[in-house]
């Protein structure tokens, strides 16, 4: 998303979701400022009136009657009623909506609204292939071809069933995958159990078994 407002020399305005989310957060309130009550926009109005791009992290940990003030601006009325200013805000043509969230580990009770996914193009996000992926590891943590190899390999195999998660810890990792390694041969499992390992799962027997991977590959 900050790669496509860069291309797009639009503002960027993100929003993290979570369940005490309110449409007054989004919208905006009144607030009392030097004895004085004024009107504060919240981040999706201010997004409208600047024409930038508004992105929903991770929409479905929100409740579902606060996402339904996003509906106008997501179908043909692309407007923004303001109920307390008794005011609509007509979106510009640069205005832009994006949401996103990880399908497959929430509960049931966290699916998206259907009336809200029918008004947004779907895009999946899988991880890359292998060779990509190796190439991403090493670039951005600057650790060697080998030691990248390795992290996708532990990465691959630590797909399920929470690898959502475990993809970003092969850049944590590798820096400290392959510092030190001459003088300590556990480095490498180190950082792979703090950077991959526990940032997937608490659970002791998943813990083990990653740990014993990570063991037969470095």
């Amino acid at each position: 998303m900050e790669h496509m407002a860069w291309r797009l020399k639009r503002p960027l305005i993100t929003v993290s979701c979570h369940d005490d989310l309110t449409a007054s957060d989004l919208v905006g309130r009144y607030l009392v400022k030097g004895g004085e009550t004024v009107w504060v926009d919240g981040p999706l109005t201010r997004a409208v009136r600047c024409g930038g791009i508004c992105y929903l992290d991770e929409i479905v940990e929100a409740r579902k009657d606060t996402m339904v003030v996003i509906h106008p601006l997501a179908d043909d009325r692309r407007n923004l009623p303001m109920e307390k200013l008794g005011q609509v805000v007509e979106a510009p043509p640069e205005f832009c909506m994006a949401i996103s969230y990880n399908p497959g580990y929430q509960s049931v009770l966290k699916d998206l609204k259907q009336s809200t996914r029918q008004r947004f193009v779907a895009l999946e996000f899988d991880y890359p292939s292998a060779t990509l992926e190796r190439r991403i590891v090493a670039t951005e943590s600057g650790v060697s071809d080998a030691i990248a190899d390795n992290l996708v390999r532990f990465r691959a195999n630590d797909a399920q069933p929470q690898g959502q998660r475990a993809g970003r810890g092969c850049v944590d990792a590798a820096p400290g995958a392959c510092r030190k390694t001459h003088r300590r041969r556990g480095f490498p499992r180190i950082a792979c159990k703090a950077a991959v390992a526990q940032a997937v799962t608490d659970d002791a027997d998943m813990l083990k078994a990653i740990q014993e991977l990570s063991s037969s590959i470095f």
